[in-house]
């Protein structure tokens, strides 16, 4: 009786074989794809040229807005009247009178009559038209050449001295004052002193004719004597 069986070891041969297939394709990687020798220069030539920068023309302008249509809405809004209104306010109409009423009587409780207020009294109406107060004496005389002192005549002082004087109900100066000056204050210090005493006044008189206060203005020339 005979056997027959199956081994799954390699036999030597088939070793060696697969071996020597192995080393062949590591020579073909190694050696058999190395290049040798030198490769011919593979040159390429560039020109070079000038492009124009050119820029990109400008757009269309845009249509105005008034030339572009409106759109029509699908649903349009509604149109409303503005009502004109008179707003302006119609003052009241008031009566009116110059004529003052009579006063409110007043009634006293426990003497059963009204008693009228008694009316106020008139304004007193002026009787006599005021006047000023007017020189009693010569104004031509409140000064003379004897009182330009010669003193001044050596210096030449001259000029004119305007004056104004406050006159008492009694007719007398009660004040001086230089209002316009002569430039020289001895001439209008001499000016208010000299009138003063020599001048003499009507008093004024108020609207009833009784005699007040008041004012008179003059002036006085100052020159060389002849």
């Amino acid at each position: 009786m005979s056997y027959v069986t199956h081994s799954n070891r390699a036999s030597p041969g088939s070793i060696a074989a697969v071996v020597a297939v192995h080393a062949g394709v590591g020579a073909l990687l190694v050696f058999g794809l190395t290049v040798s020798g030198n490769l011919p220069e593979i040159l390429t030539p560039i020109e070079g040229r000038n492009i124009p920068d050119t820029p990109p023309p400008p757009p269309p302008p845009a249509p105005p807005e008034d030339a572009v249509a409106p759109k029509e809405s699908a649903n349009p809004p509604v149109f409303t009247p503005v009502p004109k209104l008179d707003l302006k306010p119609t003052p009241p109409i008031i009566d009116t009178t110059d004529l003052m009423p009579p006063p409110i009587p007043s009634w006293q409780p426990g003497r059963g009559e009204i008693v009228l207020p008694k009316p106020a009294p008139p304004a007193p109406t002026p009787s006599f038209e005021p006047v000023s107060a007017r020189p009693k004496n010569d104004p031509g005389g409140w000064l003379s050449n004897n009182d330009y002192r010669s003193s001044w005549a050596r210096r030449e002082l001259t000029g004119v001295a305007k004056f104004r004087l406050e006159i008492a109900a009694n007719g007398r100066v009660s004040n001086c004052t230089v209002t316009g000056s002569t430039g020289h204050s001895e001439l209008d210090a001499a000016t208010c002193s000299l009138v003063s005493k020599r001048a003499r006044f009507e008093p004024a008189r108020g609207g009833n004719g009784e005699p007040v206060a008041g004012s008179y203005t003059g002036s006085v020339l100052w020159q060389l004597p002849e």
